[in-house]
């Protein structure tokens, strides 16, 4: 017996059809033809499209403003992706030129701050051979000081520290890295010298206080090592202080906001992995709390952290 749907089913047309490269058929993407200044470069969604180097241009690439993207997500703590951005900016950077420096010297930061101090270490070396007499050497030079001593390698981390503090005497992270790494040595003396031109520099918190009396504990300087503990200790609790009125400020209408006592930027226990920052670089830690804070060596941080 015949299907009574079978007397409904629909003749399709048996005709030529159209050409193979009628337009609204074709399966090709369309040609990308965005502005990358006006598109976020990093976007998972455009980023192979837009910056590959096939697609665009090197001098399409607003490379200051790529980099800005990269300090961006270091700010909010997305270090991957800011690895990713500083490595196109150094890409697409005229080669061997500042902002390829900057790029690399920030892609070693945001490598440190995941603990990948290797690639760091590799990123700080790159930025270091593109010029290592530049307004971004002292930084790469402490930080790359900093990356050697976390992956083990403590005497190369001190020529380093002394090649800092040689580029940029006035460097006040760079003479707390060449102290930290002087009294490791059991050269106590000259850290503390190191330590005192660190705090003349403007570097004066709880955390340089700390080492300062721990070389003077070990030059048997013992007085005067109880003193400067004592006024750490004093720095790091009026820190506190001031910690919890902000969260209790933060509380609203009267209600004290509660939270840990965790570090701020700039307090002591612990460094910040940081890179060049734009306009010159700003000095940022990232700070710990405890009894026995956690010592580090110091980072150079980018401005506006």
């Amino acid at each position: 017996m015949t299907d009574e749907r079978d007397d409904d089913r629909h003749e399709f047309s048996a005709g030529q059809g159209v050409d193979a490269d009628y337009e609204e058929f074709t399966l090709d993407p369309e040609e990308i033809d965005a502005d990358p200044n006006t598109v976020d470069p990093v976007d998972s969604r455009v980023l192979t499209d837009i910056l590959d180097r096939r697609n665009v241009e090197s001098d399409a690439i607003d490379v200051e403003r790529l980099i800005d993207v990269g300090l961006s997500y270091m700010g909010i703590n997305r270090y991957e992706e800011a690895t990713e951005t500083f490595q196109r900016a150094a890409q697409f950077a005229e080669e061997d030129s500042l902002e390829a420096q900057e790029a690399w010297v920030n892609k070693g930061a945001a490598h440190a701050e995941l603990e990948e101090f290797d690639e760091a270490i590799g990123a700080y070396e790159e930025a270091l051979r593109i010029d290592d007499d530049s307004e971004h050497a002292a930084t790469a030079e402490t930080n790359l000081a900093y990356a050697l001593w976390e992956f083990g390698r403590t005497e190369q981390a001190l020529e380093h520290a002394e090649r800092a503090v040689e580029t940029d005497p006035r460097f006040a992270e760079a003479w707390f890295n060449r102290g930290f790494l002087l009294v490791e040595r059991g050269l106590a003396e000259d850290a503390v010298t190191c330590f005192d031109n660190a705090i003349r520099l403007g570097y004066r918190s709880a955390g340089v206080l700390e080492e300062k009396a721990r070389a003077l504990e070990e030059a048997g300087e013992h007085e005067q090592a109880e003193e400067v503990a004592d006024r750490a200790e004093e720095i790091r609790r009026e820190a506190e202080g001031q910690m919890v009125e902000e969260q209790a400020a933060q509380g609203g209408m009267g209600q004290g906001g509660r939270g840990g006592m965790g570090g701020q930027p700039g307090e002591p226990g612990g460094a910040g992995r940081g890179g060049a920052g734009r306009g010159g670089a700003g000095r940022g830690a990232r700070g710990g709390s405890g009894d026995e804070p956690e010592r580090e060596l110091q980072g150079e941080g980018p401005e506006g952290f």
